[in-house]
């Protein structure tokens, strides 16, 4: 028996007919599912947002998107930036404290250290009004540095030479291939005075410190929390309840709200709305067993200026 060339035609117009309003029946199934969720977990209720910086800091887009959406969320009541943290690059702890700074302006903001919360965690700390930490966090580490190798013995011994055209006696300078030149460390010791002084303006701007004072502390040297109290670096010694309870006496925010965390997202959006977006248009092309053309990834990480970062000694 054969079939008509007409025939196939139809049969396949009316496939792609079916999985298209397959696809629509999916989407009406999805949206109803998500709303009902919506609806009935209270998205738009009141609450605190925790905010968690984990890991090296590094000027993270996804992070400042996440930071600039809480402060249009006029759900969001209170805003804790929970740190765990050994730091990271100078630019992004600049960057992170900026957009902290700024939410600042619009939302309580108080600021808990975990087990670590250095360098350039602690830069991201000072951006609120009140810290607390544990009795052990460490902290402190105030202070930047640039490292680099140095490969021109072994190279030697291995019978390896590396040269070089460039532009200007410091340029890529220092040279991990050649011995250092003097003037080079000089150029790089500038690069980290510079940076470390406004570091220390950024403290001295927060914390309840004369210059003095703070460059006694701003050595690089580790403190505990207890020690940071101490010392006025940080303000309390406790964990996220005790920093919720400071929102709650001295910011007016209303006792016994929910505690949400907000992940970054890696995808260019945030929120509800883009979370379904992506899953309405990712299940509406599989349906038509074709991949999303409008689908963007990137991790939005960036890296630039010196370290600002705690790394405890092998020894």
């Amino acid at each position: 028996m054969s079939i008509s060339a007409d025939a196939i035609i139809d049969r396949r117009r009316m496939a792609r007919r079916i999985a298209f309003w397959r696809a629509i029946a999916i989407l009406v199934v999805i949206g109803a599912a998500i709303g009902a969720i919506y609806y009935t977990q209270g998205f738009d209720e009141k609450h605190v947002a925790r905010l968690p910086i984990n890991g090296a800091i590094i000027a993270d887009r996804p992070l400042l998107k996440t930071i600039a959406s809480l402060r249009k969320n006029d759900s969001v009541s209170g805003v804790l930036v929970s740190i765990n943290s050994p730091g990271g690059t100078t630019v992004g702890g600049e960057r992170l404290y900026n957009a902290l700074r700024d939410l600042d302006t619009t939302k309580p903001v108080v600021t808990h250290i975990g087990g670590l919360g250095t360098s350039a965690g602690y830069m991201a700390a000072i951006s609120s009004e009140h810290i607390v930490a544990q009795r052990t966090s460490i902290t402190g580490s105030i202070g930047v540095l640039i490292q680099y190798g140095q490969m021109s013995e072994l190279l030697d011994r291995i019978g390896v030479s590396v040269s070089k055209v460039d532009s200007g006696p410091l340029k890529a300078e220092p040279n991990p291939f050649e011995p250092t030149d003097p003037a080079a460390i000089a150029v790089l010791q500038s690069v980290v005075d510079s940076t470390y002084e406004w570091f220390v303006d950024l403290v001295e701007e927060r914390r309840p410190l004369s210059r003095d004072e703070i460059r006694e502390l701003a050595d690089g040297r580790i403190f505990t929390g207890q020690q940071a109290l101490e010392l006025d670096l940080i303000d309390a010694i406790g964990g996220e309840r005790e920093a919720i309870a400071w929102l709650e006496s001295e910011r007016d925010v209303p006792t016994g709200l929910p505690v949400r965390t907000y992940e970054p997202s890696e995808t260019d959006g945030f929120g509800l709305g883009s979370m379904l977006r992506a899953m309405l248009l990712d299940t509406f092309f599989s349906a038509l067993n074709i991949d999303n053309p409008l689908t963007l990834r990137h991790d939005g990480a960036e890296f630039g200026g010196v370290w600002s970062i705690w790394q405890a000694s092998d020894g």
